[in-house]
């Protein structure tokens, strides 16, 4: 393998076209589900076509210069995808991990993510959309998918169209909105292991044919803890308790040029917290890889809810003028046992609430030869977070008490965008785009004390932390003492990209686009102000050859990407003695790699998938805790992903059908640090212990429908395999262990559905 990664640009070009999913399966396959799309979309060129938005207009996927997987919303019911974080399964070279179960999940794409940052405040380096509005809070990442017509998922720096804070990509979840025609909706009900109800439903109605139409949908689900808790009267972890709704307006006066879409949603989320694997684990006796010894299991609370308004109107055949307004809110209350035993050693109490405005003009030009988007886009988010960890015998022996951490963060960013793609021929297109961002951030209110108290009870505040320039512990309580710091940067991306269009309607591209993600306040700030700063923005210059389209007579649907990346500036944080944490820039990285997405037709009823990702993802530079981590692995990127599976309908009489469809999915070896393997000198880290070696999964479903009408039974993870899905080292930090996250078990269950 040294041989190879040698040559990063021959890699990818060997992969590109040597690798072999279920974002293309679509396009060939007709969905399980008989219910009509929801769709609004420009015409298709084939049968199956998938109409995505990724460059803010309507495209067929495969006419599309990017490296996009789009999952419709019968896909994701019929492979079981019922939140985000189940995404991983179905896009290649997307991780998705979280220290807090499916709450504030980590999305890693193409290696990039936010690393062993886990603080609230930070955002995410790959863009999180609903459409089309950017959520700013990782807190409202972790959502049930419900009723909704699509995901796109945009591989690499997506920084002119869909803006900051994009340097690894983009997912755009897209809500079915009313047709103007007619009525319709489905109910689902099922069981399910663990004792877990699903239900979720929605109905559509017109009130004014082609002008004036509502769509409501819910979602719900309850279920007991997946991951079993062996200390006596404990509850177990990983339970689910979920409710959500949406209801969409879209009014079109008089069928003319004006499209109004209003959408407004809430949901709520009260499950316990994640499994913890740290001083108990599946080595202690009586304990197995699904089990914990946790004396005070916490509940994860947390609340989203939001409203937008997109209102398009048509200036004339060619112009269409479009405004996106939205203002969203949430709160997170995360009660964390993080010791993962029956001691009360480190218990912590997350806390944030969220706001966030945003206001989005954009005009669209659609001539003959030549296609615009541009706009102004204006973004203000805040977060308050009151952070509270409680540490058994934090001033000496038997005497407890801990840390309590308020802070209150404000964003603003304003940005100016146009695209360009012009025909330089009938079949060679030459697209140019460039955003220009100005970024403004304000930490305010900071202050942070220990006190001196058990779990549950009041605190005696003994020592200020936060502001203190000293050694933790050293300066005095003042309750009027508060921090401040402000940031901002400024920033220029872009893309470029030469496209060509063969006879047969292959599309071969080349593209060089450039990312960027907004500087950050250090949120893990508490021990000391001294790590309280404003650290640089990450900057990804990235290149990418690709080629998608139809072969064999239509049978085989194929999408291939090849990349490489120079990316600079990474945040992670670094724990030194005190301890105190840091928020630093990893200087310089290089990721490249490649991925494919493949549908076959074998025969009537028979369509394989198969996709395929390699990612070669190092530090060029880094040091943390005076430790040299040049040409470690960047954390959750696995070498080597893959997914493998079929749709066979076994018999279909026009009426009835029934389809079985397995699937398999592989990943190779993935860190949770970046220090990999290495341990820092004199810390006592065992850093080798945070890491999942390679694995796969199998999932499967088999489903009956009859008409409108559909049961379908499945299962997840069929062979129970034990893996770990995040980790954090605590040894760094002064704790005698580290902190490990074990996924979910093996789960089924039945599902019955309904369309009308």
């Amino acid at each position: 393998m040294k041989n190879f990664s040698a040559h990063p640009r021959h890699a990818a070009l060997v992969l590109l076209v040597t690798a072999s999913s279920p974002a293309l399966a679509q396009a060939t396959n007709a969905p399980l589900s008989r219910e009509v799309p929801a769709v609004e979309s420009a015409e298709p060129e084939a049968p199956g076509d998938i109409v995505v938005t990724a460059q803010r207009r309507e495209q067929s996927l495969l006419r599309v210069p990017l490296a996009i997987s789009a999952l419709g919303g019968d896909t994701l019911q019929n492979k079981g995808i019922s939140n985000s974080a189940a995404l991983a399964t179905a896009v290649p070279n997307l991780q998705v991990s979280s220290p807090y179960g499916n709450t504030q999940p980590n999305f890693s794409l193409r290696g990039i993510s936010v690393a062993n940052e886990y603080n609230s405040n930070q955002a995410s380096p790959v863009g999180v959309y609903i459409d089309d509005v950017y959520i700013a809070a990782r807190t409202s990442h972790g959502m049930g998918l419900f009723d909704l017509d699509r995901v796109e998922v945009l591989r690499g720096p997506q920084g002119t169209l869909f803006g900051r804070n994009t340097t690894g990509g983009a997912i755009n979840f897209i809500t079915r909105a009313p047709k103007l025609s007619g009525g319709s909706g489905y109910v689902e009900a099922g069981y399910g292991s663990f004792d877990t109800y699903r239900a979720q439903g929605a109905v559509e109605a017109t009130m004014v044919e082609d002008q004036l139409g509502i769509r409501v949908a819910a979602n719900f689900e309850k279920g007991d803890g997946q991951i079993r808790n062996v200390a006596p009267g404990g509850r177990d972890a990983n339970s689910v308790d979920t409710l959500q709704g949406r209801v969409s307006l879209r009014i079109r006066p008089g069928n003319g040029p004006l499209d109004i879409k209003i959408r407004a949603y809430a949901g709520r989320d009260r499950g316990t917290q994640a499994g913890i694997h740290g001083l108990t684990g599946p080595d202690t006796p009586g304990q197995g890889f699904f089990e914990v010894n946790e004396n005070s299991i916490g509940e994860s609370r947390t609340d989203a809810w939001g409203v937008a308004a997109n209102v398009a109107l048509e200036l004339g055949p060619q112009l269409t003028l479009t405004s996106i307004t939205s203002y969203d809110g949430g709160k997170q209350n995360l009660q964390q046992a993080a010791d993962g035993s029956p001691l009360d050693v480190l218990d912590i109490n997350w806390r944030s609430n969220f706001r966030q405005f945003s206001e989005e003009a954009r005009i669209n030009y659609d001539g003959d030869a030549l296609k615009l988007v541009g706009g102004l886009f204006y973004g203000w988010d805040q977060t308050i977070t009151d952070n509270r960890f409680n540490i058994g015998s934090a001033l000496g022996p038997g005497v407890n008490g801990g840390f309590f951490q308020h802070y209150r963060q404000s964003r603003r960013s304003h940005a100016a965008f146009l695209q360009g793609d012009y025909d330089l021929t009938e079949r060679l297109v030459l697209t140019l785009g460039a955003r220009y961002t100005w970024d403004k951030a304000k930490y305010r209110d900071g202050f942070a004390y220990l006190f001196a108290g058990n779990l549950g009870g009041p605190d005696l505040p003994i020592a200020g932390t936060v502001p203190c320039a000293g050694v933790p512990g050293t300066c005095a309580y003042d309750p009027a003492a508060r921090y401040q710091v402000d940031g901002s940067n400024k920033a220029l991306t872009g893309r470029a990209a030469l496209s060509y269009t063969f006879d047969g309607g292959t599309l071969v591209y080349g593209s060089y686009s450039r990312g960027y993600r907004s500087g950050a306040f250090n949120g893990g700030g508490y021990t000391s102000s001294v790590g309280i700063t404003y650290i640089d923005p990450e900057k990804v210059n990235a290149y990418e050859v690709g080629v998608k389209g139809r072969f064999l007579d239509n049978r085989l649907t194929l999408s291939a990407a090849g990349f490489y990346y120079d990316y600079s500036n990474q945040q992670v944080q670094d724990t030194r003695p005190g301890p105190v944490s840091f928020l630093v820039n990893a200087p310089k990285s290089e990721v490249y790699g490649a991925e494919v997405e493949a549908s076959f037709r074998a025969f009537p009823g028979f369509v394989i998938n198969a996709s395929g990702g390699y990612l070669h993802a190092d530090y060029k530079e880094l040091t943390l805790q005076n430790t040299d981590l040049s040409g470690n692995a960047l954390p959750f990127a696995p070498r080597w992903t893959a997914t493998a599976g079929f749709d066979w309908t076994i018999f279909d009489t026009g009426t009835d059908a029934v389809t079985f469809s397995p699937t398999v999915n592989y990943f190779s070896r993935q860190f949770f640090s970046p220090f990999n393997a290495i341990d820092a000198v004199g810390t006592g880290q065992v850093n080798a212990e945070l890491q999942q070696p390679a694995y796969a999964k199998v999932n499967a479903s088999l489903a009956w429908s009859h008409g409108r009408a559909q049961i379908r039974a499945w299962i997840n993870n069929a062979f129970d395999k034990k893996v770990y899905s995040y980790g954090l080292d605590l040894r760094g930090a002064g704790f005698p262990y580290n902190f490990l996250v074990p996924a979910t078990p093996r789960t089924y269950g039945v599902t019955a559905r309904l369309s009308f």
